[in-house]
């Protein structure tokens, strides 16, 4: 009976395993397919989700330890994230961690989960955490907001070259956390690159306005529709 019992659950584990697409694990590799729109979109989901701006120290480096133990041979090869809850779900020790290759690792974790985290807090060639405004996971959060600030509608000059600023500030900021930081390239060409956005872009935007406030074949509900979009060709050319 017991024998039964145990096999039946053994099946349902493997089932409900059988019935995601979890892929097996690939250290580095992205865990959608990247030949469909929809794998791609999947992928950027989990660039950019907040959620990871909330992982604690504690989790981060248990991520980090759990990639290492794989990376060296401590977990097998082709393990997936089913597999870890069917061997948690199987195991007779239920104190919240299972025991694989005498390594005790949190049942809440799993090498997919933990090579996002790590993805999304450190980064790949320094391996430092990467400031939490300018990572991926908070351009939600943190570039919203100066979304809204360049869409209000009546702004003056200092508004509009204030939020211009910030966001070609922000934009500059995330560019040079996520570098690629084994080709170093002096500070000059940065400083550069941003003055060169920061100006060119508070330029379109005050220019576009001093038209549109000029034009006097407007409407005044036509002139506002048209300042609206002034910020599109500021912060995309």
């Amino acid at each position: 009976m017991a024998d039964t019992a145990t096999t039946a659950s053994a099946a349902a584990a493997s089932a409900a395993g059988s019935s995601t697409d979890a892929p097996p694990f690939q250290l580095g590799k992205p865990r959608f397919q990247q030949t469909s729109f929809y794998g791609r979109f999947r992928h950027f989901l989990d660039i950019i989700d907040p959620r990871t701006l909330f992982v604690t120290e504690r989790r981060l480096r248990e991520a980090v330890q759990l990639l290492e133990d794989y990376k060296h041979g401590t977990l097998r090869p082709g393990v997936t994230n089913e597999q870890v809850e069917i061997w948690y779900a199987r195991s007779p020790n239920k104190d919240c961690s299972y025991h694989l290759n005498n390594e005790a690792i949190d049942e809440s974790d799993n090498l997919w989960s933990a090579q996002k985290i790590k993805q999304a807090i450190l980064h790949p060639d320094t391996n430092e955490k990467i400031f939490m405004p300018f990572r991926m996971s908070g351009y939600i959060p943190f570039g919203t907001p100066i979304v809204v600030g360049l869409l209000l509608p009546n702004q003056t000059l200092a508004s509009t070259v204030f939020w211009q600023w910030l966001n070609q500030s922000h934009n500059a900021c995330v560019n040079y956390a996520n570098r690629n930081a084994t080709k170093p390239s002096p500070a000059s060409k940065f400083i550069q690159g941003y003055l060169g956005a920061v100006i060119s872009a508070v330029s379109i935007a005050v220019g576009l306005n001093v038209l549109v406030q000029k034009a006097n074949k407007f409407t005044p509900a036509t002139r506002l529709l048209v300042q609206r979009f002034v910020p599109f060709p500021a912060v995309g050319k």
